[in-house]
């Protein structure tokens, strides 16, 4: 359900930003506001309060925003508010980011390994993503598990490529039970 709202919520904002021609102007703002928001967590508890009225909310949140921030997205958290869907914000801007970030041909890339990877070889692995997506550029993030012992895993987006020894040994492993419980 939360998926739902963040995606009908992310995709609306997108569009108004697409027609009003502010995709860049709200993308920074947008950014600037998802780090206020985590650097104040009672705001949230605030905005999501049972006990507030939803215009005592709206109130608020103009008071700190209105001005300082386009009128477009002032308005948007005010919807927002209104259906009561604030618990939802930061997945919901963060939809937004995501289709900016298709509509620029920016892909995001998590690789995770066994051991840390050299400069040239993290090089060596964006080129070659570069190679296979149509992406024309790409935002990486590195991180290493050691369980994975060899190998890497690739996501981008809901693709997995898991070419991990891990991964393999344990299909391995049930292929070698399957045999067993054959005989």
């Amino acid at each position: 359900m939360a998926k739902l709202i963040s995606k009908t919520y992310g995709e609306a904002l997108f569009e108004l930003a697409v027609e009003e021609n502010k995709v860049s102007v709200l993308v920074d703002e947008i950014q600037n506001i998802l780090q206020v928001l985590k650097d104040n967590p009672e705001f949230l508890s605030l905005m999501t309060h049972p006990k507030i009225l939803k215009e005592e909310k709206v109130k608020v949140m103009e008071e700190v925003f209105k001005g300082r921030i386009q009128k477009e997205l002032v308005g948007f958290f005010r919807l927002i508010i209104t259906k009561d869907r604030y618990g939802e914000i930061d997945s919901i801007l963060n939809y937004f980011l995501d289709e900016v970030k298709k509509l620029q041909g920016i892909g995001v890339v998590y690789v995770t390994t066994a051991e840390s990877l050299d400069p040239l070889q993290k090089q060596k692995v964006e080129k070659r993503i570069l190679q296979t997506t149509g992406y024309k550029r790409l935002e990486m993030h590195y991180k290493t598990d050691k369980e994975l012992i060899g190998g890497m895993v690739i996501r981008i987006g809901d693709r997995v490529v898991d070419s991990s020894v891990k991964t393999k040994l344990n299909e391995l492993t049930k292929q070698l039970l399957k045999v067993q419980l054959v005989q």
